[in-house]
């Protein structure tokens, strides 16, 4: 099965997209740019979907739902929103089809059906969420107001890879209101924190957090909090960010409140999300050759159990040794499967899960039921070792463990040693080319310096870290002064 697989060195972004369809996670549908998530896949995003949804909830935020379409004057009534979302903008124009005179069996738009007013398709929920707000909140007694949803969007991209980039994609998205610009900001940075929290306990990724620069800020917000990542390639991947609004949709949409003074002030927002691309994050900052590498604390089948026989007799006796490791391992609530299909040799099995990328696999034969022994081998370093079959249910319980923080310490040995520093345009450029990863350098503060930075190297600043220092120094490009280093890399 994986030695189909196109290695890593060979093609990166052919080896990513052959694994997410050879590993059973996606597939490009019949609809252009949208995919098909299948259910391996799904039930990767259903277990990140669980632990973000805890972490809001443990945060004081409630799950509600607000509409797919959003009419055309309520979308641009945030001008900077609008704007920044026009070009991906889905429209609904008409509400009913009906058959085609001239084309028997074909349906056509009705004319008789145009809508009184266009309804686009969300590509954020910020003014559908808003205009909702303004009725939610009149004192200051309905504050905070801590909402998320969990949802898709559509945003018309051209050029589409599965999870990276789709025109529809899954995501989150919370949108809060505030009574005073503290409180908003203070949220905005603690969301930033559950996802760093997430990304990096739970995905085995570890983040950069900071600040977007102005030009890289989300449409309508005052400031963008963000994480970044480095996936092996050395390409940055934004991998969550949380938005500090101000008061600009408030004041977009009436939306007021009293204060305990009796005043009208407009609330103060934010919102934040993470999608399936997190998906296209984990894939791509663990897996090998051999295919997918699945942090435990995510994978859907944490062990899988692979029995290795001749006989009916054989296969009987294996199960029932088998049968008290698998209640052992549920009790410690470790996920398991035991494949005992008759269907597949052992080998195909094998490769299948090493595919898929469960973080433990044990063989069981019958020499292993003489012995009393079982064969466990890590996914992610491919070691086998021989184990006793006492005590193996907690052994493996804390394997697990050992695998998830091995797999963050790799990547973030990786991460650490392709964070480069420069002091030159030509050493930027040398850097960028050569080793990739994230290049932290001096930049003069403007936009036209950083859009021509980008139109040189394709190389775009990724944050300012929130734990830069202030330090003295010259622009790589324009050599004008600077007061502190960013982070600049090529980016998915």
């Amino acid at each position: 099965m994986s030695k189909n697989l196109t290695t890593r060195s060979e093609d990166y972004s052919k080896w990513y997209n052959e694994l997410v369809v050879k590993a059973d996670l996606a597939e490009n549908s019949g609809v252009r740019g949208c995919m098909v998530i299948k259910p391996y896949g799904y039930a990767i995003w259903e277990k990140m979907q669980a632990e973000l949804d805890r972490m809001f909830k443990e945060t004081g935020h409630q799950n509600a739902y607000f509409p797919l379409f959003v009419p055309k004057s309520m979308f641009e009534a945030e001008e900077k929103n609008a704007e920044g979302f026009a070009k991906e903008c889905a429209i609904v124009t008409h509400y009913r089809l009906k058959n085609d005179p001239d084309k028997p069996g074909k349906l056509m738009v009705d004319p008789n059906a145009k809508l009184e007013e266009e309804l686009i398709v969300r590509p954020t929920s910020e003014a559908i969420i808003w205009s909702t707000y303004k009725g939610w909140v009149q004192s200051y007694r309905d504050l905070p107001l801590l909402i998320n949803q969990w949802a898709n969007v559509v945003r018309w991209e051209m050029r589409t890879r599965l999870f990276l980039r789709t025109a529809e994609f899954l995501w989150q998205e919370g949108h809060t209101a505030h009574a005073t610009k503290i409180e908003a900001v203070e949220e905005s940075e603690k969301m930033m924190n559950v996802y760093a929290e997430f990304a990096e306990n739970f995905m085995a990724i570890p983040v950069v957090k900071g600040i977007k620069t102005e030009t890289e800020r989300f449409a309508g917000a005052e400031e963008t909090f963000c994480i970044e990542a480095l996936m092996q390639d050395g390409k940055a991947l934004q991998a969550g960010t949380s938005h500090f609004l101000g008061q600009n949709f408030a004041k977009a949409f009436d939306v007021k409140f009293a204060t305990a003074e009796g005043k009208q002030e407009y609330v103060w927002g934010t919102s934040w999300g993470v999608s399936t691309r997190l998906m296209g994050a984990l894939v791509m900052t663990h897996s090998d050759d051999k295919g997918l590498v699945l942090p435990p604390n995510l994978a859907p089948i944490q062990v899988v159990i692979v029995p290795i026989h001749k006989t009916d007799e054989q296969l009987a006796e294996i199960t029932a040794a088998v049968n008290v490791l698998i209640s052992d391992l549920k009790k410690l609530h470790v996920s398991v499967k035991y494949d005992d299909r008759t269907t597949q040799k052992p080998g195909f099995k094998f490769a299948e899960w090493e595919l898929k990328g469960v973080p433990i696999r044990i063989a069981v034969g019958p020499k292993d039921l003489e012995n009393g022994t079982f064969e466990v081998a890590r996914r992610d370093t491919l070691t086998k070792e021989v184990k006793p079959k006492d005590g193996i249910a907690t052994y493996i319980s804390d394997l697990l463990v050992q695998i998830q923080a091995d797999l963050f310490n790799k990547a973030l040995n990786y991460r650490d040693s392709h964070i480069t520093e420069v002091n030159s345009f030509e050493e930027f450029k040398s850097v960028l080319n050569d080793k990739g990863g994230f290049v932290s350098a001096h930049w003069d503060g403007t936009a036209a310096t950083e859009e021509k930075i980008k139109d040189l190297t394709k190389a775009t600043i990724r944050c300012i870290p929130l734990d830069s220092v202030e330090e003295e120094g010259s622009c790589i490009l324009t050599g004008n002064s600077s007061s502190r280093r960013v982070l600049f890399a090529k980016a998915y």
